[in-house]
């Protein structure tokens, strides 16, 4: 028995599954997938941990049957998965008989074991033909965008039992254009201005081109961060509302309520595309749910520098292996906040949350209680949500599998299952047995 809450103590129908990421785990050496703007940031010496790439991950690829079985022993009811838009397209433009054929056997293996299909179109592997042409700061992407999300739906779209466009769009704008920790590692405002935009009017543009193809339950993914004042100043609210803007009320202002909030155009404003207010429409596309993504919190402070004026103050809390503050009560205030201001009865799903930890197997065995600790936090700040009258649906934890964690290549251990480097054996972890067991009650 595990401190997790039973599957009983949920309403009947809600979704429980885990999540991965196509570059992440698939093995972008295989298959005739092309080259992404990843591979270039990851062959750019100082951009990534031993500069690692995701050319063979966690091979993915050719073991999906093995990790498809995990999930489904586990009891899991859905995998929410991404495809990739460079094995599918690899010049961005030219279907790849491969990669379709790919996705169209994974889809058919979830299916085969009762596994619900929720995928996402785009996690960040960019084909390096589109980002040799300005990639997101380039209004041109949503057009093809629209055409990718056509072909690799086009394929698989009447299997699936949930799609979302792009996952955490402030990561592939914000964090890619303004921070350069992310590929293309920019650090431009400018960029990161039509970056946000761009990205948002490619959701839209492929929410239409899929309710073009008859598909229903679509929904918007992004990444959520709660913002904290760092002392009881006036200016440090003022500096944490301004984080809140760009991190979270921007993306989900632009989709949902067809605006963005003015604490980002004070700074932004100038530097968006002209005539970005005639997308607004394209980018409210009505959706059919929204998942949130949630880690953490972070403490602002206001600065003297340019705008946004701000920096982050190192928290109090216990810090998972990201140096990211266990804040359970965001999950629950931002679920509450997002239905109340902008979903209103529309279902809501948490479609990442988990941590990354100092992970050791130890004579076959990973004790990640302190995982299972987080998890259970978590789930039950998600049910005082759904007590408070949020309609959630679904959680889908973060990751199955230790994976290839970007910027910081395969040191931060996120999985249910640990997989050995050098082998790629998996080994599921404490936290696997306790979610199987609550799974089962």
């Amino acid at each position: 028995m595990s401190n997790l809450p039973p599957r009983s103590a949920f309403p009947d129908g809600f979704v429980f599954g885990s999540a991965t990421s196509a570059y992440q785990i698939e093995g972008h050496g295989f298959g005739g997938a092309g080259t992404t703007h990843w591979d270039t940031f990851a062959a750019t010496p100082g951009n990534v941990v031993r500069a690692e790439n995701g050319v063979r991950a966690c091979d993915h690829y050719h073991r999906y049957e093995e990790d498809l079985d995990l999930l489904a022993a586990a009891g899991f009811d859905a995998y929410r998965f991404s495809t990739s838009w460079a094995r599918v397209m690899p010049d961005g433009k030219t279907p790849n008989p491969e990669g379709l054929d790919f996705y169209d056997r994974l889809t058919d293996a979830m299916l085969a074991r009762g596994l619900q299909p929720w995928a996402t179109l785009y996690h960040w592997e960019l084909p390096s033909a589109l980002a040799d042409q300005g990639g997101w700061t380039n209004r041109d992407i949503a057009a093809r965008f629209g055409e990718f999300a056509e072909v690799i739906m086009g394929r698989i779209g009447d299997r699936m039992a949930g799609v979302a466009p792009i996952n955490e769009p402030w990561c592939v704008a914000w964090m890619s254009h303004f921070e350069g920790h992310h590929a293309p590692g920019l650090r431009d405002i400018r960029a990161t201005a039509r970056a946000m935009h761009h990205v948002l009017l490619a959701h839209g543009t492929a929410i239409q081109a899929m309710r073009g193809l008859g598909m229903g339950n679509l929904g918007a993914v992004c990444n959520f961060e709660w913002a904290a004042p760092a002392d009881d100043s006036a200016e440090a609210a003022a500096a944490a509302e301004r984080y809140d803007g760009y991190y979270n009320r921007f993306y989900t202002g632009g989709i949902f309520l067809k605006e963005y909030p003015q604490t980002v155009l004070d700074g932004l404003g100038a530097h968006l595309p002209e005539g970005w207010e005639d997308d607004l429409d394209v980018i409210g596309t009505p959706v059919d749910w929204c998942g949130l993504n949630y880690y953490t919190r972070k403490l602002i402070a206001p600065t003297d520098g340019p705008w946004p004026s701000l920096k982050e103050v190192e928290g109090p809390l216990p810090k998972t292996l990201m140096d990211w503050e266990i804040y359970p009560q965001g999950l629950h205030d931002f679920l509450l906040r997002t239905a109340k201001e902008y979903t209103g009865d529309l279902p809501l799903y948490v479609t990442e949350n988990g941590m990354a930890n100092a992970d050791e197997l130890v004579d076959g065995a990973v004790a990640d209680d302190v995982r299972i600790d987080y998890l259970d936090q978590h789930l039950a700040k998600a049910r005082e949500a759904m007590a408070g009258g949020v309609p959630l649906k679904g959680y889908f934890v973060w990751s199955l599998l230790d994976n290839y964690e970007w910027a910081l290549g395969y040191d931060k251990r996120f999985g249910l299952v640990h997989v050995d480097w050098d082998s790629l054996k998996r080994t599921p972890k404490a936290s696997y047995h306790a979610l199987k067991d609550a799974l089962s009650r």
